[in-house]
């Protein structure tokens, strides 16, 4: 091979590996490159505070807690009772329907007496008849007395004649009896109303033939409604007659002001829940069977409290978001696990306790603006007070 192949051969391999080495230099130079932008950019691509205003925000801070305890169920009245056929027959009359009026005593209906008249005429008939033959015993009676005192008749012929007038006496009793009984029977046939108060319900109509017992009407006094509510034996054993509670019954706008009138000696079989009875006012509106709903309160006390929507419970801690400013020129939302006491009402808002994790002065997000990821940025247009987080607490 002459000289000049040879030079060409060498300058060929040494642009070859020229070229290799360019390009992993390259290589090595893109992989730096990345880097340095991503560098740069958070500077240029930092996530924007989240925009929020004053009422967006509510100042911790002590109120008066009512604690209470949850209690529901349907209303029915004190008194009521069911208007029955004390006896079997045909229903000839009966006047109220549901929604009149009746008094204690009204006559509301009438069976038919037809068969009641003539067992009482007969009653009376063999009443009469052992009168008189009362009335033959008697006198047979006071004859022979003539006579055994004047010597006619022997003691013994005495004797029978008081068995037989004290046989006679029993008899016109037990026929006098069945008299009371037959006419009892006779004036069982009209129907009467044991209380005053509302008809409800209508069971039979006229004409129809009615057993014993049948049930025919169902009174109810509106005057005196009652809510009977189970409690868990926890809360039933802080719960005291005449403890006032809160109600709101289904129709009516405005609650209704109840109190604890009754509290049932022993627990329900199975549930092992003790049953207290509220008693309501007199309110136009209520009605037996509405249901209603509230709170039962059961003391009062200053305490450290957030409403119970500020609260959030999507983790397995119970937290809230705090404004925190503690950091020089940045302003965050922070998650702040804290522990909950006691459950009540601040006004008319639902409340709960601050034991842990929250201290009087500072803001925390309002539960009405949903989850906000820990730590994120924001700004604030004005700075929640204290007037502000009342005028919350209020709505």
């Amino acid at each position: 091979m002459n000289r000049s192949l040879r030079l060409g051969l060498i300058v060929a391999a040494v642009l070859v590996v020229a070229g290799v080495g360019g390009r992993l230099m390259m290589v090595k130079g893109g992989a730096a490159a990345p880097g340095a932008a991503a560098a740069a950019v958070p500077a240029s691509t930092a996530p924007a505070a989240l925009e929020l205003v004053t009422t967006d925000m509510l100042l911790v801070d002590r109120h008066e807690l009512a604690r209470t305890v949850a209690v529901s169920g349907s209303l029915r009245a004190v008194r009521s009772a069911v208007v029955k056929a004390r006896s079997a027959g045909e229903l000839l009359t009966l006047g109220p329907r549901e929604g009149d009026s009746v008094n204690a005593g009204q006559i509301v209906g009438r069976l038919d007496s037809a068969e009641l008249d003539l067992r009482l005429r007969q009653a009376e008939q063999t009443a009469l008849a052992s009168r008189a033959q009362a009335d033959i015993a008697r006198r047979q009676l006071e004859n022979n007395r003539a006579m055994v005192a004047q010597g006619f008749i022997s003691s013994t012929a005495l004797d029978t004649s008081l068995a037989n007038d004290q046989a006679a006496q029993a008899n016109l009793q037990a026929a006098q009896t069945n008299v009371d009984l037959a006419r009892k029977a006779q004036s069982d046939a009209v129907l009467r109303a044991p209380i005053g108060g509302q008809v409800s319900q209508r069971l039979a109509q006229p004409g129809e033939r009615v057993a014993t017992d049948a049930k025919l009407l169902e009174i109810v006094d509106l005057s005196s409604l009652e809510l009977e509510a189970a409690l868990s034996p926890e809360d039933a054993g802080s719960v005291k007659v005449n403890t006032p509670a809160q109600l709101q019954v289904e129709g009516l706008s405005t609650p209704v002001t109840a109190k604890v009138v009754r509290i049932n000696p022993a627990t329900q079989v199975g549930t092992r829940s003790v049953l207290v009875y509220l008693s309501l006012p007199h309110t136009v509106g209520l009605r037996a069977g509405l249901f209603a709903k509230g709170t039962i309160e059961l003391s009062r006390a200053q305490a450290l409290t957030v409403p119970r929507s500020a609260v959030r419970l999507d983790d397995p801690k119970p937290y809230v978001i705090v404004l925190d400013q503690s950091t020089e020129g940045r302003t965050r939302l922070m998650h702040r696990d804290v522990t909950i006491g006691g459950r009540g009402l601040v006004g008319s808002e639902e409340s709960v306790e601050i034991l842990t994790g929250l201290k009087a002065g500072e803001s925390v997000l309002k539960g009405t603006l949903g989850t906000v990821r820990d730590a994120t940025p924001a700004r604030i247009t004005g700075a929640a007070t204290a007037a502000s987080s009342a005028a919350v607490s209020s709505n």
